[in-house]
């Protein structure tokens, strides 16, 4: 898989992204699921800045939380969470930008509190409540993790295909 890669680079650091919205936390959880799917893809170490082949770079610019479906009654049924941010992966030994591109991951959420019986595919794969075993927790705060992991396998596989 990681032979679309150029050869010199074998690793990549990730540092903290920035992030330009008022969420609390969201710099460390992007970053942190962006360096799990890399370990989980196994294409390239994880080192520090001073040893990298590579650096990923990436600011979140911003959050929206927004009402998404209506019942009948013209009440908010489903809200969804859209994260942007911009990635930029840099060739550190020849001084290059490889990738750099926007990305936007989302996720939804209902109003009941549980989303595990609130009939909504949370995390857009085709499975609801009893049907779909990942879906547990907060619902705001599952819906952010659905975003920022549809994001970090965005990243991964356009790393993987952009060479």
């Amino acid at each position: 898989m990681a032979g679309s890669i150029p050869p010199h680079i074998k690793s990549i650091s990730i540092p903290l992204v920035s992030n330009q919205t008022a969420e609390f936390g969201i710099a460390e959880d992007i970053t942190d699921n962006i360096i799990e799917v890399f370990t989980e893809e196994n294409i390239l170490r994880i080192v520090d800045p001073d040893n990298a082949d590579s650096v990923l770079n990436g600011i979140i610019i911003k959050m929206d939380d927004a009402p998404y479906t209506f019942n009948s009654a013209e009440a908010v049924s489903e809200y969804r969470i859209t994260i942007t941010m911009d990635i930029n992966w840099h060739d550190v030994k020849n001084d290059v930008d490889l990738l750099t591109k926007r990305y936007t991951g989302w996720g939804a959420y209902g109003l009941t509190g549980d989303i595990n019986t609130d009939g909504i595919d949370n995390d857009g794969d085709g499975k609801i409540d009893a049907d779909d075993d990942d879906e547990f927790g907060e619902p705001r705060e599952f819906a952010t993790k659905i975003a920022i992991t549809k994001i970090a396998e965005d990243v991964v596989n356009n790393i993987l295909t952009a060479w």
